[in-house]
């Protein structure tokens, strides 16, 4: 019986401890990053979705990672986020504040694959924005005080 019991949790600890799961951080759903991607991520998100609830802020990191991956956009986090005009965080300097411990946290989840938006290209202040192209995006979800769309 002592034998049966460690072994069952000899093997528990195999599967609990993962040797890969260190790597999980860098590798994402969409891909590799590296540790500057994380970074760059997370301080747009503390410039683009401060305030907002945990999931927002993980939104607008989503955000940006389907951009990366989609043809219309550049294919770097870099790329995506200094695109020109893209963010109002860089034009008005929100992005070079140093990113909250949250936004790091929220920055991780969307390297790993969480996408609260279902896929979502843009994001967007429905009480703010004025732009008729923006508007003319099909709303996928509404997030915090952003809605999000295709």
């Amino acid at each position: 019986m002592m034998k049966k019991t460690i072994c069952i949790l000899l093997i528990g600890a195999l599967f609990w401890f993962n040797p890969c799961s260190a790597a999980k951080e860098a590798y994402g759903a969409q891909g590799t990053y590296s540790s500057n991607d994380t970074y760059v991520l997370a301080k747009m998100i503390h410039g683009e979705a401060r305030g907002e609830p945990y999931i927002g802020m993980v939104a607008v990191g989503a955000v940006i990672l389907n951009r990366v991956k989609d043809k219309k956009f550049p294919d770097s986090v870099y790329g995506v986020c200094f695109q020109p005009g893209a963010f109002d965080a860089v034009k008005d300097g929100q992005y070079y504040l140093e990113p909250s411990q949250s936004a790091i946290k929220a920055a991780k989840a969307a390297l790993n694959g969480w996408d609260p938006t279902y896929g979502a290209l843009y994001y967007w202040n429905p009480k703010t924005a004025t732009s008729k192209w923006i508007w003319s995006r099909t709303i996928v979800t509404e997030i915090g005080r952003h809605v999000f769309g295709v």
